[in-house]
Formats: C-alpha cells, sequence, structure tokens
C-alpha cells in the first residue's frame, strides 16, 4: 500500500488561488468560506489563521491579487505607459469573477505600491502630472475590461443556487481580436490626449 502523501500546508498563496478558482468558475457571490474551506479540504476556521479579518480580508486580497502589476520600463512614458495599461487589462481579464472588487475596492498594499511605481515610472520618463495619467490609464483599463466582461456573457449566476449544476464562464483565452483592436484604438487616443495635456 503506497505510503500516503503529506498534506500540501494551508498558505495565503494557496487560500488565494483557490478563491480565485470558485468566483471565476461560480461567481462571487458563492464564495463563502465555508466553500473555500472545503475545497482547500480544511475547517473554514483555519484560514482565519493566515486572514485574521475573515472574509473582509479575503476580498481585499483578492483585489490586491488582480490588480498588482509590474512591468519594465520602455523607451518613453508612452511605451511605458502601454505596456502598463496592457498588462493590467490582461491581468483582471484573467479573474473576472473579481472584476467587482477590483472595481470598487482602493489600491491597498502590494495594489498601491504598485501604483506609486507606475507613476514614478512615468515621472521619470518625461510625463508632465503623472499622477493624474495614471488615474486617467487605470480608469481606462477598468472601464474597458467591464465592457469586455460584460459583452462575453460572463455574468453572475441569475435565479436560485443549484448546486447540481455548476455555473461555468465561457472561455477566457486571450481575447477576440475586436476586443484587441478596439482596446488598442481606445489607448492610442487616450495617449494622445495625455500628450497634448
Amino acid at each position: 500500500m503506497p505510503a500516503k502523501r503529506p498534506p500540501i500546508p494551508l498558505s495565503r498563496e494557496r487560500i488565494i488561488e483557490a478563491a480565485l478558482h470558485i468566483a471565476d468558475s461560480q461567481g462571487l457571490r458563492r464564495l463563502t468560506m465555508r466553500r473555500l474551506g472545503d475545497a482547500l479540504q480544511v475547517e473554514a476556521m483555519a484560514i482565519y489563521h493566515h486572514l485574521p479579518r475573515g472574509k473582509d480580508a479575503l476580498m481585499d486580497a483578492l483585489a490586491e491579487h488582480v490588480t498588482t502589476v509590474h512591468v519594465e520600463p520602455g523607451g518613453d512614458w508612452r511605451e511605458t505607459a502601454r505596456e502598463w495599461c496592457r498588462a493590467s487589462r490582461a491581468a483582471l481579464r484573467e479573474h473576472p469573477g473579481v472584476l467587482a472588487l477590483a472595481l470598487t475596492k482602493p489600491p491597498k498594499g502590494q495594489a498601491a505600491m504598485a501604483v506609486r511605481e507606475q507613476t514614478e515610472q512615468l515621472a521619470e520618463a518625461g510625463l508632465p502630472d503623472a499622477a493624474q495619467a495614471v488615474r486617467a490609464l487605470r480608469a481606462y483599463v477598468f472601464g474597458a475590461v467591464a465592457v469586455e466582461v460584460q459583452q462575453s456573457g460572463w455574468a453572475e449566476p441569475a435565479g436560485p443556487e443549484d448546486d447540481a449544476e455548476p455555473w461555468l464562464p465561457p472561455s477566457r483565452g486571450g481575447g477576440s481580436a475586436a476586443a484587441d483592436a478596439d482596446f488598442e484604438r481606445g489607448l492610442d487616443a487616450l495617449l494622445a490626449g495625455l500628450t497634448r495635456s
């Protein structure tokens, strides 16, 4: 009889990964501490050792996870800004289940540090009023992704919950060529506007 594998230790990273899977596959409303504990094969109370504030801390952690983006500075501020926007879009599209959190929770922790890093990179590359530009770029990316998710048909399940019928979002892959083109066209216009401001 083969030896039993030791259980994988519970960690903040494992908790976040499992929570993202639930939110993306079943919807944010179905992400409960009990369901998360079941997915991790632990008692729900064990999660509180890693997230003492419970559900509130979990929601903050998920928002931080999908909005913390880092890129290497490009040749000029436009190239750097474009890379930030593309990376942010990709991170948000990867986890549509927590998009609502990303849209409503202010940046905290690593996410706030990433916003400061973006601002500093753009300022050092010569963009005047980089902080205002970063706010505009983030608003554009978040809004564009929200429209993409809405148009994709990905949505919270409507009606009563039914555990027998798992609700799954459509494939999220790399996005359609039309969505990519729309995003780039809007980004070009925004960058041109920042140049004139």
